[in-house]
Formats: structure tokens, C-alpha cells, sequence
């Protein structure tokens, strides 16, 4: 069937013919994207003239039916809803333009379609744009439908006019609109569950484009705009369909089905598409706005300049004054551009040298300058020469500043043909709540953030290559640390790094999560966890440079992957490999072996004494940090007369009470016969790092209350957790995958660890230490690393003669682990 077939069948037919023919033309897998929604609007157009018509008698003289903001730019997707003006002329009285109305809404509304509507005089639709900006958007969009035509060509002009007349004032309104936008809803070019209509560089930002234009005052750069628009319409238009609602949020649930509909290869696939669309879009708003600004700053300029040169300026235009920054690049009305005399087609360099000297000023590379940039710089020979090494690196070290220079450079293709490797990661979507950005976007804010450490480390070139490169290898199979070794030990070569440099940023990379994973899920006081680190680093230089790497990678991840705690350990591991690195043999030091403390043996004999637990609790100092000391948690020491269970018991109890667990130490504490046995006793204690996962911590009378219930039995810890477990709060329609129980080889010779990682949950931790009681093995220390909905958590386990279980008993244990979990 043709369109005007589809066509005269909906005019025909009323709101049911109209209906079909809708659903006939959403479904055509002929027509999709431009087509399709300029053919739907066309149809709803059509429909909606023979509405207007259909009591021609009754149908009042003065009178335009008008579609407004997307319908007005006849941009319909399969579930948008409706824009609608009814303009008259004031002469026909309220019974009959309500009469008009009502055979217009109606319809509508019967359909379940969303209708925006409203019947306005041209004076109150001036009016209205006048006092409501976005209003005013929405009429700069408006398209004659039904009626008189010449009373909508004449509001048209006028609303155009007065879009111009008023632009000094309404860009700017205009502007923070798009910036408070941008602050509530996020980088679309980042998200993962992005909306594609409100987040910045969507598809308001794309429309705000078309009102600076509108205005006369200024124009976004056209090149992959129009595209770019279009890909995220398609977008929208697929997950209408896929959903069978009016939304905008592309939800993680839903990728896949979109993507299907796009013929896309997978949801990663979609994503990379929106996150490159939306840079198209967010980049040409930096640079449009940027030139709105100069232009409302020249024109309110130009009254105080004749009043200056009292009206003797001739008609002369005055000239930009141009300060210099670097040899090619000067500054020139709040831009760095090439200097008059530079010629890129003879200075390789150039790229690299005007990027660094506008972030080092923090000042935006102008669009003129990288687009003759793009055009004419030659290739850099390799290896680099020494110049251009030295303006990357201080480029990366610039700061803030360094990332709207890098996007500048990446929007014109000069990022990848500096660093060809760097495709494989760009517009990349990472596929974990923990991380803010995609991966291109997260190495560069890796080395904002080094470039704030450099004066902790004797190499800060070598630590800002290092964290530009970091993750270069997740575009690879494979594990992104062994492939990103690979790629950075022959970028390092490529710019420019002799043998020996080279090879600390391959170390570096290769070994950037060591730190932060050992200390936080390895014994530090077992000898061979430092002497691990410290065979894998092998010079106190790099890992000096590790150190710093570490902390610039994990705040530039997001909020839950650095802390102060986190801060404390990974420094006290630097501090005791540093030893073994300058000769000094590892402490040989075991919990069975310390000494226990004064507070420690007094809680011991109490609970001996009594025969139920005692609980100590103590709030961490905390480490400094620039608002005040960040408080690491609170230390909770619980006694317990020697019984199975006692770990799972602690551990419900804790997560009863919303405790998150960081550490947990297990001894057992042999007491002397003088305490009122003939025969001793003991006691286990159970010394835990404790925080509240939100409000305040409960008191220790009520912990040990809760804990004293659960060892009679009269506390079901099981069943409470339980109901805890149906409550907690579950994203519809996500499916975490399956916990992983493994045996961490080498790890100790002390103990065998059984590593976990699993989707966090209310009481896992009492599960695992259930699973691990009914295995049959101790448990000597339990070290708890939780980054936003999953956990890595390491048990150093013995068998019941305390030596480390055989590589067959291990493996036994962490698969019975693991079923538990499962099941």
C-alpha cells in the first residue's frame, strides 16, 4: 500500500481508520528512520485537517490548526505525543471555538495518544512566548495544519521577529536552560541508561541548536550534525516500538531489543553509536555557545567603544587583540588559534603544541584552528621527536582544562591518528555501575587526576603516559591489564620513550589494579602478600609511580571506588613493600602469633566468665582529607566463647543491623587456668572494621542483645534476613550473574584463600561464612572489597590442624562455596 493509499484510507475512515493506517506505517519494515516519521506525521496531519473540516459548516472563518515543536518539524516517533495550537482571530464566539476544540481533543485523546493543546488569540500566543522560553521554542517550530493558512504564516513571522529582537536577552536564558539540564540528567555520551531527549548532547540540546541558529545571532557547526540527530531519533524511534511506550530512557533492559530493531549487532553497539551521536551534538554546543557569548559580549561592547572614540571611529571595526601562548599559537577573544605565520603543513608538532598550550592557559582550542589543523598537519615521523613527547605530556598535565582540548582534537579525527590505538576504546561503554565514564573518557580523567599527583613521584612523565594508557587494552579479548601491556609498551616506544621508560609504563599498566586488589582483599601482615607485590613492582620508582597511578585511577572510576579507607590500606602496603624493596625481610607476623591487646584479653575473659559475647566498639580515627578527617569506620571487637558459627552469627547480626563489613579478623584465644577454670579456656575473638550503610551506628547493647538471641536460637537470623533479602531493592529486569568462588593460588603460605565475588546482597557475607562452617574449615581472616553492586571478598581459610588446605580439599571447598551461593 502507498502512502497516499494510507492516507486517504485514515481520512476516510475517522480516529479507526486512522488508527490502522498508523499502525500499518509503524510496522512497514520498507520505511524506518526520516521517512517514516515525516510519512507519520504527514498521516496525523491529514487526519487532523479532516477533523478540522468535518463540521465545515460549523467550522468558524479566522481559525488555524497548528502542529508545534516536534510535530511542528514533522518529527513524529511511533509514541510521541502531540503539539497543537488552535489560533483564532478573536471574532468567533467561546460555544463555537470550544465546539472546534472538542472536535479536535477528543479523537485524540480517544486513541491514547498525548496531546499537548492549547487555543490562543496570535496576541496571547506572542504573549505567551513572550513570559515562557520554552513556549517560545516550541512556536519557533510551528507548521500550518488546517485553516487559515495566512493567519499561520502570519504568527510565524512575527514570533520570528520577535525570537531575533529578543535574542541578547533569551539566548542566555536559553543557555543556563541547557546547563540546568545537563546537571539533572547527566552526559548522554556517558551514560548507561542515557535519556535521550533531556541528558546533554541529546536531542534538546540538538533543538536548542536549531533555536541559535533561528536567532541569526550564531550557527553550530553543521559537519555530522544533521547525522548525528537523526541516529538518536532512530534511536528513540526503535525503543517506542520496542517498548510500546512514550520514553526517552534507554533502559538497560530494553538495549538489546533496540538494537535488534536498528539490525545492530549487540547492545555495546547501540551504545557506542548514541555516545558518538551525542559528541557530535554536545561538542557543537561548546562551540556555539562560545560563539553566542563572544557575539552578545561585542555588541554590548561596541555602545561604551563609540561613546569612547566620540563617534570618530570612521566605520572601522576594531581587531581582536592576539597575545601569543607557544611558537603558532596565540590567544584571540577567549580562544587559542593558530598564529598568523604558522603553518601546520610544515610543523608536525603544531597539533600537539597548540592542544597543549590552550589546556595549559585553560583556554578551548578553537574550531577554526583544529579543523586547518585536521586538514593540513603533517604525520608525526616515528618515534616522536623529543618535542612532541614533551607537549603530550604536557597536555595530560594540564589539569581540568585537558579535557575540552582533547574532545576538540577527538572531534576532528586528530586523537586517533596521533594514537591509532586509542579507536579501539573510544566511545566504549562500561558495563558497570562503579564507572562514570566510558573508557576513552575515563583514561583521560585518569590523568587529570595524576596531573594533581606529579609532585609526589620522580617520573610525572611517565605517570601521566601511564594513566592515559592504563586501560588502552578493554577494546582487546582477553584480560584488559595483559593486552594493555602489550599496546602501551609500543605506544611508549612510538612517541618517543627510551628501553627502560618503556618498560615501567608497560609494568605500570600491566600491574594498575595491583595495589587497590591486594590490599584490600589480601592478609598485608602474610609475608608473601608483600613479597608479591614487591616481585611484581621490582624498583622502588615504579612503585612510586603504581602508587600514584592507583589513586588518580580510582577517583577518576567514580565515588565507590576510592576512600579513605581504601586510601589507608593500599598506603600501608606501599609502605611495607617499600621496605622489603630497599632489603628489609618481611615481618613474619601471624594473628595466632600477636600478642593480644590489653582491651582484647580483658573482652576475652569476660566472655569466658560469662558464657555469652561482649562487644567492644570504637570509631576509627579517620585520615585527613580536605574537609577534615574521613573517618575509616568503626571497630567492633567481639568475644565469644569457642563454638561453631560464631562467624555466619556475627555476620547476620551485622547485616541485620545495615552494617557493611570492610575487614574481619578471626583468632582464637587460649586463656590461663588462673581466671577461674582448672582447665582454661577459649575464646574466639572476631575483630571487624564496621560502617554504617546509612544513618547511625546502633548501640553495642543492642548488637549484643541481637547476638546473644541468634546463638540461644531464639533470634531465626536466617528467616529475618530472608525477608530482608524480598525487600531489597532490584533494578526490573536485570539479572546479576552467578557468584564465582575460586582458590587464589600462591596466595599464602599460611593459608589457602577462597576468593568470592558475587552480587552484593543483604547477609551475603553471613552466607559465605555459613558455607564455609559447613565445609569444614576455619576461617582466619575475611578481607571485604565492595564496589558498587558486587563484592570481591577474600577468606584465608585452614583446615582443622590449621595448615593449608591440599590444592584438591581447596578446590572442593570454594565449588561447595559457590553452590551455596548459586543455589
Amino acid at each position: 500500500m502507498t502512502s497516499m493509499d494510507v492516507r486517504t484510507e485514515a481520512e476516510d475512515s475517522g480516529p479507526g481508520g486512522y488508527a490502522a493506517a498508523r499502525l500499518r506505517l509503524l510496522h512497514e519494515e520498507s520505511r524506518s528512520g526520516p521517512p517514516r516519521r515525516a510519512a507519520l506525521a504527514e498521516l496525523t496531519d491529514d487526519w487532523l485537517a479532516g477533523l478540522f473540516r468535518a463540521g465545515s459548516s460549523d467550522t468558524p472563518r479566522g481559525a488555524a490548526l497548528i502542529a508545534v515543536g516536534g510535530y511542528g518539524r514533522g518529527e513524529l516517533s511511533p509514541r510521541s505525543d502531540l503539539d497543537l495550537l488552535l489560533l483564532h482571530d478573536g471574532s468567533t464566539g467561546p460555544k463555537e471555538l470550544a465546539a472546534l476544540a472538542d472536535r479536535l481533543w477528543y479523537p485524540v485523546w480517544d486513541l491514547g495518544i498525548a496531546l499537548d493543546h492549547s487555543v490562543r488569540t496570535p496576541a496571547e500566543a506572542r504573549k505567551t512566548a513572550g513570559e515562557d522560553l520554552k513556549a517560545h521554542l516550541g512556536l519557533l517550530d510551528a507548521r500550518h495544519v488546517a485553516g487559515d493558512l495566512g493567519m499561520t504564516t502570519a504568527l510565524r513571522t512575527a514570533v520570528l521577529a520577535d525570537w531575533r529582537n529578543q535574542a541578547p536577552k533569551r539566548l542566555p536564558e536559553l543557555r543556563e536552560l541547557c546547563e540546568e539540564r545537563a546537571e539533572r540528567h547527566g552526559e548522554l555520551s556517558h551514560l548507561l541508561e542515557p535519556d535521550l531527549k533531556e541528558a546533554r548532547g541529546g536531542l534538546r540540546d540538538a533543538t536548542a541548536l536549531r533555536a541559535v541558529a533561528a536567532s541569526w545571532l550564531a550557527d553550530a557547526p553543521r559537519e555530522g550534525l544533521d547525522e548525528a540527530r537523526r541516529r538518536l531519533l532512530d534511536v528513540r524511534d526503535a525503543l517506542h516500538l520496542a517498548t510500546g511506550r512514550a520514553t526517552d530512557r534507554l533502559a538497560l533492559q530494553e538495549q538489546d531489543q533496540v538494537a535488534a530493531e536498528l539490525g545492530l549487532l549487540d547492545a555495546d553497539t547501540l551504545l557506542r553509536q548514541v555516545y558518538e551521536a551525542a559528541r557530535v551534538v554536545a561538542y557543537a554546543g561548546d562551540v556555539t555557545w562560545r560563539e553566542v557569548g563572544r557575539v552578545l559580549r561585542a555588541r554590548a561592547g561596541r555602545p561604551r567603544l563609540r561613546a569612547m572614540l566620540g563617534g570618530r571611529s570612521g566605520g572601522r571595526t576594531s581587531v581582536a587583540e592576539r597575545s601569543p601562548l607557544a611558537e603558532g599559537v596565540v590567544e584571540q577573544d577567549g580562544e587559542a588559534v593558530l598564529a598568523r605565520a604558522a603553518r601546520p603543513e610544515r610543523d608536525a608538532v603544531l597539533p600537539l603544541r597548540a592542544a597543549a598550550a590552550a589546556a595549559q592557559a585553560g583556554l578551548p582550542l578553537s574550531l577554526h584552528a583544529v579543523r586547518r589543523l585536521a586538514a593540513t598537519a603533517r604525520p608525526l615521523a616515528t618515534p616522536w621527536p623529543a618535542e612532541a613527547r614533551e607537549q603530550l605530556v604536557t597536555l595530560l598535565g594540564a589539569g581540568r582544562p585537558t579535557v575540552q582540548v582533547w574532545e576538540a582534537l577527538e572531534a576532528e579525527g586528530l586523537i586517533t591518528r596521533l594514537l591509532p590505538d586509542w579507536e579501539r576504546v573510544r566511545c566504549r561503554p562500561q558495563r558497570n555501575a562503579v564507572h562514570t565514564w566510558t573508557v576513552d573518557r575515563h583514561l583521560v580523567e585518569t590523568a587529570v587526576r595524576a596531573s594533581a599527583l606529579t609532585r609526589r613521584v620522580g617520573r610525572p612523565d611517565l605517570l601521566l603516559v601511564a594513566a592515559l594508557l592504563h586501560d588502552i587494552g578493554k577494546g582487546w579479548p582477553g584480560d584488559h591489564s595483559t593486552a594493555g601491556e602489550t599496546i602501551a609498551r609500543d605506544v611508549a616506544a612510538r612517541i618517543g620513550f627510551d628501553t627502560g621508560d618503556v618498560a615501567v609504563v608497560a609494568r605500570l599498566v600491566r600491574h594498575h589494579l595491583l595495589l587497590v586488589e591486594t590490599a584490600t582483599r589480601r592478609d598485608l601482615d602474610d609475608p608473601a602478600t608483600v613479597r608479591g607485590v614487591a616481585e611484581a613492582v621490582g624498583a622502588a620508582g615504579t612503585l612510586e609511580l603504581l602508587h600514584a597511578l592507583t589513586e588518580a585511577d580510582a577517583l577518576a572510576t567514580g565515588p565507590a571506588a576510592w576512600s579513605a579507607w581504601r586510601g589507608a590500606l593500599v598506603g600501608d602496603l606501599v609502605k611495607r613493600v617499600t621496605a622489603v624493596l630497599s632489603g628489609e625481610a618481611p615481618e613474619e607476623r601471624t594473628t595466632e602469633d600477636a600478642a593480644p591487646t590489653a582491651e582484647q584479653e580483658r573482652l576475652a575473659v569476660e566472655a569466658f566468665r560469662t558464657g555469652g559475647p561482649v562487644l567492644s566498639m570504637r570509631a576509627d580515627s579517620g585520615v585527613p582529607a580536605e574537609d577534615g578527617p574521613e573517618p575509616l569506620g568503626v571497630e567492633l571487637v567481639v568475644a565469644v566463647p569457642e563454638r561453631p558459627g560464631v562467624l555466619s552469627s556475627v555476620a547476620g547480626v551485622l547485616a541485620l543491623h545495615r552494617l557493611a563489613v570492610r575487614t574481619a579478623e578471626l583468632r582464637a584465644l587460649t586463656l590461663p587456668v588462673d581466671i577461674g577454670s582448672d582447665a582454661g579456656g577459649s575464646v574466639l575473638l572476631l575483630s571487624w572494621r564496621v560502617a554504617a550503610e546509612y544513618g547511625s551506628m546502633p548501640q553495642a547493647a543492642r548488637l549484643r542483645a541481637d547476638l546473644v538471641r541468634v546463638l540461644d536460637g531464639s533470634l531465626d537470623i536466617e528467616a529475618r534476613l530472608a525477608e530482608r533479602e524480598a525487600a531489597y531493592p532490584r533494578r526490573r529486569g536485570t539479572v546479576a550473574p552467578p557468584a564465582r568462588v575460586t582458590v587464589a593460588p600462591a596466595a599464602s603460605r599460611l593459608a589457602t584463600v577462597i576468593e568470592v565475588r558475587a552480587q552484593d546482597a543483604p547477609g551475603l557475607l553471613h552466607r559465605i561464612g555459613r558455607a564455609l562452617e559447613g565445609a569444614g574449615v576455619a576461617v582466619r581472616s575475611a578481607h571485604v572489597s565492595t564496589l558498587g553492586a558486587n563484592v570481591v571478598d577474600a577468606f584465608y581459610v585452614t583446615g582443622v590442624d590449621g595448615a593449608p588446605l591440599e590444592g584438591d580439599v581447596a578446590v572442593g571447598v570454594a565449588r561447595e562455596v559457590e553452590g551455596v551461593l548459586r543455589g
